[in-house]
């Protein structure tokens, strides 16, 4: 299987870059990783609703961009389906059974993702009610399918 991450922005902070690269590491055994940073858009202090669209919309082009034809690709959103270790790990085996081989996660930046993208996304998946910076979101994303391929093969793993 693969796993593609797609992501708005640039890691900065060196304990996400080193997180990151332990989960890739750690995932090496169950599938090729693949991790594509797209430019964020800066975001004027006081943006109005019109520049926040325009912002997601570019954002989201880039994104678009390295979509491929076999990808099925996950929404990372806020109004997705939460679920648990367990049910991540029984829609990644579902999926692979389905002959999806090809899994893409998005990751929006700071202000989320363009209705282009939400609209491209064959699922929106939520971890949290809670909102997480986009740079955290993806060592959580990364520890979530890492524990989802430990269930999966169970192997064990921390509840």
């Amino acid at each position: 299987m693969k796993i593609t991450i797609l992501a708005v922005g640039k890691v900065k902070e060196k304990f996400y870059v080193q997180a990151i690269a332990e989960y890739a590491k750690r995932l090496s055994r169950y599938c090729r990783l693949e991790i594509i940073e797209v430019a964020d858009e800066k975001t004027p202090d006081g943006a109005g609703e019109g520049a926040v669209k325009k912002i997601k919309e570019r954002e989201g082009e880039r994104l678009l961009a390295h979509v491929k034809d076999g990808m099925y690709l996950i929404a990372l959103a806020i109004d997705g389906k939460e679920q648990s270790s367990q049910e991540l790990a029984g829609r990644i085996s579902g999926l692979a059974l389905r002959g999806e081989s090809h899994l893409a996660f998005v990751i929006g930046g700071s202000l989320g993702l363009s209705d282009q993208v939400l609209a491209e996304a064959r699922e929106r998946w939520s971890f949290s009610r809670l909102t997480f910076p986009h740079q955290l979101m993806r060592v959580i994303l990364l520890e979530q399918i890492y524990r989802g391929f430990r269930i999966i093969n169970g192997e064990p793993y921390h509840k």
